[in-house]
């Protein structure tokens, strides 16, 4: 069989020429569509990708700024708490505080109002057992009480000291030795006598003494001269003894 060169050659290039044609005209789009279908696939995906990532971005940033605004809030609620507590606590000492002052003024006032109630007692009983030992003594005056009083002043004279022994002996000379002797009651001759032997010795010169009686003082006996004058009489032991008991019983002032 013999082959015919030129059909062979005419249909391989018709079969050529038809695939140029195919590939030009019916491939070429369909391959171009496809590409743009793909890539249109493509860009859509990298889109949706794209997306996708961003809302899981906007998600994380919403729940990071979620658990910021959560750390926030208790942070402020855990401050608010315990300047509330911190409040409670200063209101409560305050508080306590001045309950403490009101009880402590309180206190004050009922331990100054009971020692200004006891110290009225004191200078009322005070009072009245002085009341009562100076009548006492009073309506007790009598020749043997009036004979201790002499014993008494004798002995303050003897124990004078230098200073006022020195004055008085200055007060004497300066009235010419006359001396005044006075007391609650006449004095016999023998105390009379004791006195002057007291005065001279005492004051080491002789003395001229005047007796008189005076009703003013409690019991006692009184020597006087030249403005000068000393004394011992119940009731300035009973004034000396008040005071002293006075000042001892009377609570020290704050």
């Amino acid at each position: 069989m013999l082959i015919d060169w030129f059909t062979v050659i005419a249909q391989t290039l018709n079969f050529l020429i038809l695939v140029w044609l195919l590939k030009r005209f019916l491939y070429q789009p369909i391959l171009d569509a496809i590409d743009a279908r793909e890539k249109r696939i493509a860009d859509e995906l990298a889109a949706a990708a794209t997306k996708q990532q961003q809302a899981v971005k906007q998600r994380d940033d919403f729940q990071q700024k979620n658990a910021e605004f959560d750390q926030k809030r208790q942070a402020l609620l855990q401050q608010a708490t315990a300047a509330a507590e911190t409040e409670r606590q200063r209101l409560l000492k305050a508080a306590q505080h001045s309950a403490d002052e009101l009880a402590a003024q309180r206190q004050l006032s009922l331990q100054l109002e009971q020692q200004a109630l006891q110290q009225q007692l004191r200078e009322q009983t005070q009072q009245q057992v002085f009341a009562i030992a100076r009548k006492t003594l009073s309506d007790l005056s009598n020749k043997t009480l009036e004979s201790a009083m002499v014993a008494m002043f004798m002995q303050k004279l003897n124990n004078l000291p230098d200073d006022a022994k020195a004055v008085l002996t200055a007060s004497i000379k300066k009235a010419d030795n006359v001396v005044c002797i006075s007391s609650t009651f006449a004095l016999s001759d023998n105390e009379h006598a004791t006195l002057q032997q007291a005065v001279n010795s005492s004051f080491a010169l002789a003395a001229t003494l005047r007796f008189e009686s005076s009703d003013k003082a409690i019991a006692g006996i009184a020597l006087s001269a030249g403005g000068q004058r000393i004394a011992w009489t119940i009731d300035a032991y009973l004034s000396a003894l008040e005071k002293t008991i006075t000042q001892r019983v009377t609570p020290p002032s704050c």
